[in-house]
């Protein structure tokens, strides 16, 4: 009995005659503006009884598509958006990148992908590419808002995010990024890790190279090649303790001491006492943050003495993470000292590299770099 009542009711329900048609079709184009989701509903009953082809299928399907597609782009822009309340950083670069591949001019979604490097170290990579665009984007004038209440804080971060993605890898590349965070108006230019980060990206990069460059004059004497590559790899220092200097002033209670201790030993380092270095402290927040050195192509006065250099003027070369070699009275370079790491909260302390210049030869004064 079951199966006789049921088929005759099927047949109803799914006939496709003139009248389910005319009814069926009146009743989405009533509804395709005012209240889509019951258009939607009518077109897809229409297609799911009527299976042959013409005038009135071929505008349903398209209609169909188009409001699945933007119900399925909502559904991904709602789960993108419980990700970033959630600081989900690795579901907002997956969803982030279904959103940008139909709205690729999105600028929140671009800068939020942008910033999850700096959530979840294990994505800078990734993020480091859309922090990339995100810069474009907004220095072509496209909002930055709600995330960021400036443009300079915007940029700020975001070139953090690029900077962090090669301070290991390529120090040397991190230095011009990490200088535009320190010039921003920002947060960030009051902190005292990326002075720490500054200070580790000169060291591990242009350092460590003039310093490697610098072995074939060891156990020759004294020359003008030799005191310029000396004079090069000492403005790079002058670098590092500006760098440290602010990140010294910056620090909260707890990191001061050590901060101050790692300041000390290169300030002394490089000018072979401690005298002025207080007032370097005080005073430094106040003065711009220096540009990467123009390299020396020549000194004022290169007279040629026959002293040898005896000692290592430098890190260990292939330093990271201002790991050094400390050169000893024998000319023989000793075992690193292990520079700590801070943190991104600024825990911890950076011990710097020592100076390269020659242990056991204070340079003439016509001779050290201005």
């Amino acid at each position: 009995m079951a199966a006789a009542f049921a088929a005759p009711v099927l047949a109803q329900t799914k006939e496709c005659n003139d009248e389910f048609k005319s009814n069926t079709y009146q009743k989405w184009y009533d509804n395709r503006v005012k209240d889509q989701d019951t258009a939607a509903q009518a077109a897809k009953n229409y297609l799911a009884t009527c299976k042959e082809e013409d005038q009135y299928s071929t505008a349903l399907k398209k209609f169909v598509k188009a409001w699945d597609e933007i119900h399925a782009a909502a559904e991904v822009e709602k789960q993108f958006d419980a990700a970033y309340k959630g600081k989900n950083y690795a579901e907002q670069l997956r969803l982030g990148k279904l959103i940008l591949a139909s709205s690729p001019d999105n600028s929140a979604v671009t800068i939020i992908m942008g910033l999850a490097g700096l959530g979840d170290v294990a994505l800078i990579n990734d993020s480091t590419e859309y922090a990339k665009k995100a810069i474009a984007m907004i220095e072509a004038g496209k909002p930055f808002a709600p995330m960021f209440a400036s443009k300079d804080q915007a940029l700020a971060f975001l070139n953090y995010v690029v900077a962090k993605s090669s301070l290991k890898s390529a120090p040397a590349d991190a230095i011009p990024y990490l200088l535009k965070v320190a010039r921003y108006d920002s947060d960030l230019k009051k902190n005292a890790q990326l002075y720490l980060d500054l200070a580790a990206a000169y060291n591990d990069g242009p350092r460590a190279k003039q310093s490697k460059d610098y072995e074939v004059y060891l156990g020759k004497p004294e020359s003008p090649e030799s005191k310029l590559a000396l004079a090069n790899i000492n403005q790079i220092i002058d670098r590092q303790i500006d760098a440290l200097a602010r990140a010294t002033a910056l620090a909260d209670a707890a990191n001061k001491k050590n901060f101050m201790d790692a300041l000390t030993e290169e300030y002394k380092g490089r000018n072979k006492t401690d005298a002025g270095l207080n007032e370097l402290v005080a005073k430094v927040l106040d003065k711009p943050v220096p540009d990467i050195p123009t390299p020396l192509t020549s000194l004022p006065t290169p007279p040629v003495s026959s002293t040898p250099v005896t000692t290592q003027p430098t890190t260990n070369g292939g330093a990271q993470n201002g790991t050094t070699g400390v050169p000893n009275k024998t000319g023989v370079t000793s075992p690193p000292a292990k520079t700590g790491s801070a943190t991104a909260s600024g825990t911890g302390s950076a011990k710097p590299a020592p100076s390269p210049t020659p242990a056991n030869k204070k340079p003439r004064s016509n001779h050290r770099p201005g």
